[in-house]
């Protein structure tokens, strides 16, 4: 049986999902569901069992699986109840990683790319404790992200004992279907869609920074397929262990991503450019790209959909149908 933690969320239910359509039918799912809709993510799927956040641990007292998969968090970057974060983040990763090390299970889990910071440094991923204790992440999620790394990295380095394999996926911005549930964390291609398809003028943030024209603000974005892909190459990889990028490796631009969205519905362009709120100008993110050197020495090699081929999947097979659900 494999474990998913956060398996009702938008990459946990692609995980989900693709692990049916491979046959395997013994995934159990640990999440909250909420009263958004959630529960629709799920709504194609077979699971083994459905594990509620509170009775994690007793569910896994005296019970032996084949890997967990931990993408359960809280993934707002505006999240501001610090204790909540941590204790969520930070001390529930730290539990499941010791029962991973005591019961000899492999663990993947999410980073995020938000441990990054502005980008002043860089995005090359390391799981070297030096490296990471200069990384300067920007908001409470990232930071409750990157003291996750730095707790399984000094471990690491002081050769204590760690599970069989672990990875931490350092995400970029992933986009796909069963994102609805997100709010205001859901991708700008989800959440101007419909905008798109009515034919209103879609908004994207004026630049507030010189040589970089308006809706030119960069961002690597990745498809969720291709997260998934990554995933289960690793669960096939039990050898490989470490921190890894999880993008394509190529920032592309706001306006080039609506664009896309626009030529997958045959429509003509329609965006305006407005002035980005005062409240987050300071600390806005003009560019991030992954470096991708290091899962492709681990040995990666399944490649990245390009952008423009992946809207085109993403519009024509989910966005703009009745059901856009996975």
């Amino acid at each position: 049986m494999l474990l998913v933690t956060g398996g009702a969320g938008f990459i946990g239910s692609n995980v989900v999902a693709a692990l049916n359509e491979a046959g395997r039918t013994d995934v159990a799912v640990n999440d909250f569901l909420g009263h958004d809709g959630k529960w629709r993510n799920l709504a194609k799927r077979q699971l083994a069992d459905f594990v509620s956040p509170a009775d994690l641990f007793d569910w896994l007292d005296g019970r032996k699986l084949d890997a967990v998969i931990h993408l359960g968090a809280i993934s707002e970057t505006t999240a501001t109840d610090g204790d909540l974060v941590i204790e969520t983040n930070f001390k529930l990763s730290l539990r499941l990683l010791d029962w991973c090390t005591e019961h000899k299970t492999p663990f993947i889990y999410a980073s995020s790319a938000a441990t990054y910071g502005d980008g002043h440094g860089g995005f090359g991923d390391s799981d070297d404790l030096i490296a990471l204790k200069q990384l300067r992440p920007m908001n409470l999620y990232g930071w409750s992200k990157h003291l996750f790394d730095m707790a399984v990295a000094a471990r690491a380095a002081k050769g204590e004992q760690l599970p069989p394999q672990w990875a931490g996926l350092k995400f970029f911005n992933v986009f796909g279907p069963n994102e609805a549930h997100k709010g205001s964390m859901m991708s700008v291609l989800t959440s101007r869609f419909d905008d798109i398809k009515a034919g209103r003028p879609v908004q994207l943030f004026k630049s507030h920074r010189d040589g970089i024209a308006d809706g030119d603000q960069r961002r690597d974005f990745i498809y969720v397929d291709d997260v998934v892909r990554i995933i289960n190459w690793l669960l096939a990889t039990p050898q490989v262990s470490g921190i890894f990028n999880v993008g394509t490796g190529e920032a592309r631009s706001f306006r080039e991503l609506m664009l896309a969205a626009y030529r997958a519905l045959g429509t003509l362009p329609a965006i305006q450019y407005i002035d980005m709120p005062e409240r987050i100008r300071g600390s806005y993110q003009y560019f991030t790209q992954a470096s991708v050197e290091r899962l492709h020495r681990a040995g990666y090699n399944g490649g990245f959909t390009p952008l423009e081929a992946a809207v085109d999947t993403y519009v024509k097979g989910f966005l703009d149908k009745p059901d856009r659900y996975r």
